[in-house]
């Protein structure tokens, strides 16, 4: 028999596969490694459980890392409380006044979560966990069952996020968390969710990232949420979002639920946004965010076609302050923005977080859609300026507006009280029990004419108000109503 036409056998190293897996049992033995290692050798580190003994691994040690730097908030604080809720309302208040229905203090608790994050007792928690919390007392208690007492040290309502100090005379160091970037987060990523749900006690809960980006929350303005799978309840606000390294990568903020329980959609504030808030707070600051000085609407599906977009997508530059940042950097009405640096944009709530988290100094590099061409813009990170000067007054006297704190508006002042007007003169708070407060002014409205004459500033509208007047006509913006106001002269 000729065997010239069969093909011999390959001498190559490694070309069988009973070869292959006799060097892998080989190595096994005198090298003493598990034979699981050996197998997954070859195997890429992101995968689904392969075998049984793979699916038994447990979240205990990453559990044990990060638990005890994850804390109680409590706060006790006063509140005021009217018997009859007729007397919330400021028409009746007006005729009837506090003394049938004064209002009483009474104490008032609530409890969150919160997360360590300097060895000196730095925690970061919730603006809704802390508020009140000024004038009252606050707790913060370790999973060890210590409890110490901690100050506010700063308070961010935009972002509904706090910073808090452990009162730490003794110099002790506290377990932490260390920050990682939430922008390196995936969909899919596996996280717990660690925190004090309804007050039982700490409890950790484990999921997946199940979307990004999510603005329409509601529960912060700049919104860029993370949305997660493991369950959020009351309880959980202020605590910890990790990933499986033991890391921080979000603070839990909010749930969306009819119930009031988790019907697994919760929502947390990526770290980079904490990180930013917590830097101001180190650097004994309030928050300054970069003034990008444009007004912004979102992309819909007609104005998507009608300006050559393939998409709804992006923030549309609607105006542009003449002094802004925006205008410096040549940006114009009708640009569509669709990328701050290598993070494209959604919406305008988008746009606000990726632009807030770069951090005052240096430049943002921005993608921008312009009359069917793709451009990059540079815009400068700089802090809204506080001009022209508030000039803030109580306004005293016999007229409508008696008792209300007025300041002029400017790029930063806006900022400060979070309203989108940068001109004009806003109310920034309405005394108790004052002629304003009865007629129903409130603050972050906008005084906008007085008996049919354009408010300029604060000197212009102090000069007007000694002036007798028969009927007072006052128009002013409210959010993004205009209303009208008549009445009579005299107080």
């Amino acid at each position: 028999m000729k065997y010239s036409n069969l093909k011999k056998p390959s001498t190559a190293p490694f070309q069988t596969p009973f070869l292959a897996l006799f060097l892998a049992l080989f190595v096994a033995v005198f090298a003493n490694l598990p034979l699981t290692e050996i197998a997954s050798a070859k195997q890429p580190l992101e995968r689904v459980p392969g075998s049984q003994t793979e699916m038994r691994l447990s979240f205990a040690p990453v559990v044990r890392s990060t638990a005890p730097a994850v804390v109680n908030v409590y706060v006790r604080h006063r509140v005021k409380q009217f018997r009859s809720p007729l007397m919330n309302d400021p028409f009746f208040r007006r005729f009837f006044g506090d003394r049938i229905n004064r209002p009483r203090r009474r104490m008032q608790n609530s409890l969150g979560s919160g997360v360590i994050l300097k060895p000196d007792g730095l925690v970061v928690t919730n603006y809704h966990v802390i508020k009140g919390g000024d004038e009252g007392e606050i707790k913060v208690a370790l999973n060890d069952k210590r409890e110490f007492s901690a100050r506010i040290i700063l308070k961010d309502q935009e972002t509904d996020l706090a910073v808090l100090r452990i009162n730490n005379p003794g110099n002790l160091k506290f377990p932490y968390l260390e920050l990682e970037n939430s922008d390196e987060l995936n969909v899919g990523d596996l996280v717990l969710a660690i925190g004090n749900p309804f007050g039982v006690g700490q409890t950790v809960t484990s999921g997946i990232i199940s979307a990004l980006a999510r603005t329409r929350v509601g529960a912060a303005d700049y919104q860029s949420f993370i949305q997660t799978d493991a369950a959020i309840n009351p309880g959980n606000s202020g605590g910890a979002l990790v990933d499986l390294k033991g890391r921080l990568v979000g603070i839990n903020t909010a749930i969306y639920s009819r119930s009031g329980g988790s019907n697994g959609i919760g929502f947390a504030i990526p770290s980079n946004m904490v990180q930013l808030v917590v830097n101001s707070a180190l650097e004994g600051k309030k928050v300054k965010r970069p003034w990008f000085g444009a007004r912004l609407q979102s992309v819909t599906a007609d104005l998507a076609g009608s300006l050559g977009l393939d998409r709804p997508s992006g923030a549309l530059i609607t105006s542009v302050h003449e002094a802004s940042p925006a205008h410096i950097g040549g940006l114009k009405s009708g640009d569509v923005i669709l990328k701050v640096g290598k993070h494209s944009i959604a919406d305008p709530r988008t746009f606000h977080y990726r632009f807030a988290t770069k951090g005052i100094g240096g430049i943002a590099t921005l993608t921008i859609y312009r009359n069917g061409k793709m451009i990059t813009k540079d815009v400068s990170l700089i802090a809204a300026p506080l001009t022209p000067a508030p000039n803030d007054k109580r306004l005293r006297g016999n007229h409508p507006l008696s008792g209300a704190h007025v300041a002029n508006l400017s790029p930063g002042l806006a900022e400060e009280i979070d309203t989108d007007d940068i001109d004009g003169v806003v109310i920034i708070d309405v005394a108790p029990n004052s002629y304003a407060a009865s007629i129903g002014f409130r603050s972050k409205d906008i005084l906008v004419s007085l008996n049919n004459t354009p408010l300029l500033s604060v000197d212009d509208l102090t000069g007007r108000v000694k002036i007798r007047h028969r009927v007072w006509r006052i128009e002013l913006k409210r959010g993004k109503r205009i209303l009208r106001m008549v009445l009579p002269g005299g107080n």
